[in-house]
């Protein structure tokens, strides 16, 4: 009998082993972070920045929240290995706040892995820029990374509103990933209107929030965007954390949510491509 039980220990305990050892994959293969076809580009030269929250607490509940780690760590990877200078701001600026199980196994994505040891990016996370300070016209691309933190700050934001107006009417590319379209809701098209108003735009959605029960949050980015009018897509999976769309809209190029990060990095570099060449 104890012979039995020590042999159904060691099972138990190989099985354990497995899984957590096939886990991401398993992960992977029902639809966490995609993988998405990449282009190898010469931008030496050009300028992204990407901007994220500065908020660090879900609501009242005391939980550590802030940018998801691949919406900002992918994106970031992308820009920086086709040759581009990328700076990274925030709301307020200094130390970026993260959602701390975005950076953890079996959630962290190889970009995040590589942040992780990577001293340049994480001194760019420790001291980000503050949006106030910058001049968003010397830049080729626009990127707004997103993570339950943004959903306090980046819609509520009349600087990066005003900011983006500007950008936009330039002709500057756009991008956001799930809660960073937030930071579009106060920007303004080159008519007046808000700039969201007709565009074909995606974001996290409504469905996604409630399915992880983070509800409580300010701003839900599916009913924003149609409370001004955006042509609101999505794409639905038996959980929509597991669902990917990026959507495409003149200078405009937004994806649904973290599995969407990689595609609408490259995408933003595809039209870069074709707005230099």
């Amino acid at each position: 009998m104890k012979k039995k039980l020590m042999t159904t220990g060691v099972i138990f305990l190989v099985l354990v082993i497995l899984l957590v050892i096939t886990l991401p994959t398993i992960l992977k293969l029902i639809g966490l972070h995609p993988d998405y076809e990449r282009v190898e580009y010469d931008f030496k030269g050009k300028r992204a920045l990407i901007i994220t929250t500065s908020h660090d607490t879900l609501g009242d509940s005391g939980k550590a929240t802030g940018v998801y780690g691949s919406e900002m760590t992918i994106p970031y990877y992308e820009f920086l290995d086709a040759g581009m200078t990328v700076d990274i701001a925030s709301i307020e600026g200094g130390e970026i706040p993260f959602e701390p199980v975005s950076l953890k196994y079996p959630l962290a994505t190889s970009a995040d892995k590589r942040y992780l040891k990577d001293d340049e990016a994480r001194r760019k996370t420790m001291n980000a820029l503050k949006i106030d300070d910058m001049n968003f016209l010397e830049y080729d691309i626009i990127y707004l990374a997103g993570g339950w933190g943004a959903s306090y700050d980046l819609g509520y934001s009349e600087v990066l509103g005003v900011k983006i107006t500007e950008a936009n009417a330039e002709g500057i590319l756009l991008g956001s990933v799930c809660h960073g379209v937030l930071g579009f809701l106060k920007a303004q098209d080159i008519d007046g209107t808000p700039l969201v108003e007709g565009r074909k735009m995606t974001a996290v959605s409504d469905k996604q929030v409630e399915e992880l029960g983070i509800t409580a949050t300010p701003m839900h980015p599916e009913t924003e965007l149609r409370k001004l009018g955006a042509d609101y897509r999505k794409n639905e999976a038996f959980r929509d954390f597991f669902a990917t769309l990026v959507v495409v809209d003149g200078n405009l190029v937004t994806g649904q949510n973290q599995n969407s990060s990689g595609e609408t990095a490259q995408t933003l570099l595809r039209l870069l491509d074709e707005k230099v060449n």
